[in-house]
């Protein structure tokens, strides 16, 4: 299994579900780039479910960065951070371990690693694997905002519920994502939170789950980053954010939506502003040719309903080749969309990161460049 991500700033994911530790590994990230626990623990906080709408499961996440911290800072070398799981019911899995729960990759983990894989929770395919991408992905917001670069994410749309939209002015944006980052349920309007809140309640009333649209904005991305072909913007991001369990879609800008009328509708014109070349609109979300145009990133993706539901579903048992009928148990989440906004941040401040030391160098991210002698 591949677990690294990146070319120049790489992040190594590791650990199971129910597994003693998980946690990340951040290499090459440049060195003298601030590590803020208390911000890493904060964005642990947005991961970590809480209340009725999130599963029971509860994790306290006190983690522990054991290399390439020295004195608050990055050192420029491998950066180890280890969370530990506390919480934990493996029993619960035991008595299913043949029967494919329907939408997890029990069957297809076991047909890959012969069953050799740690099946408990969905072990390494677990999305509790995801808490040292935001830990790790923490280090990077911090360093893009060192740089002006401001990324955050919404609750666009949760079952049949839509959020109000991001503004189209870039200093009024930049303040809504900062306002987002500080919400434990990330809508731009306060109604929209608490109608979600119900849809959950009620998918979770009826053992079933709901999905949405997460929509993620980032501004002060400098133009000129990305490649023409295999490494374009849209392309690496699409990447990160398929690595993201539950992900099922993504597109940039109006997506699918140009496709419903004309170029003379959805060409961004080019204008200079303030000195600066910006487009009037931006249906392309920021990137042409998959090239950073200067203009705000945006990008939504899709995420489906949490396939652990507690009613009855037919499945088979993969080991004995017969069909069967499952009733899943334990403790698991009616819908995960508020905590998966905290993720797809992370994985995208630790593409941007990688993008743009390829762009400028590694050592362009620290908050001073250092002399040339």
């Amino acid at each position: 299994m591949k677990n690294t991500f990146g070319q120049s700033v790489a992040v190594t994911v590791f650990g199971e579900s129910h597994g003693p530790e998980l946690g990340a590994i951040l290499d090459g990230m440049a060195p003298g780039i601030p590590v803020d626990e208390a911000f890493i623990a904060h964005q642990l906080d947005l991961r970590r479910p809480s209340g009725k709408i999130s599963t029971a499961r509860k994790e306290t996440d006190p983690f522990r960065i054991v290399s390439g911290v020295f004195e608050g800072k990055t050192t420029g070398t491998a950066l180890t951070i280890l969370i530990p799981n506390s919480s934990q019911h493996s029993k619960d899995y035991a008595a299913t371990r043949a029967l494919a729960r329907p939408g997890h990759a029990d069957y297809t983990a076991y047909a890959k690693y012969h069953g050799f894989e740690d099946y408990r929770g969905g072990g390494h395919f677990s999305g509790r694997i995801t808490a040292g991408l935001v830990a790790a992905g923490a280090i990077a917001l911090s360093a893009l905002a060192g740089k002006g670069i401001y990324v955050g994410t919404h609750v666009a749309q949760c079952g049949p519920v839509a959020d109000a939209p991001f503004a189209a002015d870039e200093e009024t944006l930049k303040q809504q994502l900062k306002d987002l980052n500080q919400r434990t349920f990330a809508t731009l309007d306060d109604d929209a939170a608490q109608e979600m809140t119900r849809v959950i309640e009620k998918a979770s009333a009826a053992h079933d789950s709901v999905g949405g649209v997460l929509e993620t904005a980032v501004v002060g991305m400098p133009a000129g980053v990305g490649e023409p072909w295999f490494d374009s913007l849209e392309s690496v991001l699409s990447h990160a954010m398929f690595s993201i369990p539950a992900v099922k879609g993504v597109q940039f800008g109006a997506g699918f939506d140009l496709t419903c009328g004309y170029g003379s509708q959805f060409n961004d014109s080019f204008r200079m502003e303030g000195g600066r070349v910006v487009t009037t609109t931006n249906n392309n979300g920021g990137i042409n040719g998959g090239i950073s145009n200067g203009m705000p990133l945006q990008f939504r993706v899709a995420v489906k309903p949490t396939p652990s539901i507690f009613r009855q579903q037919e499945t088979v048992n993969f080991m004995e080749g017969t069909n069967a009928d499952l009733q899943i148990k334990g403790r698991h989440d009616p819908a995960i969309i508020h905590r998966a906004r905290v993720v797809v941040d992370s994985m995208t401040a630790l593409t941007l990161c990688d993008m743009l030391a390829l762009r400028f160098g590694t050592d362009w991210l620290a908050p001073t460049q250092p002399t040339q002698e």
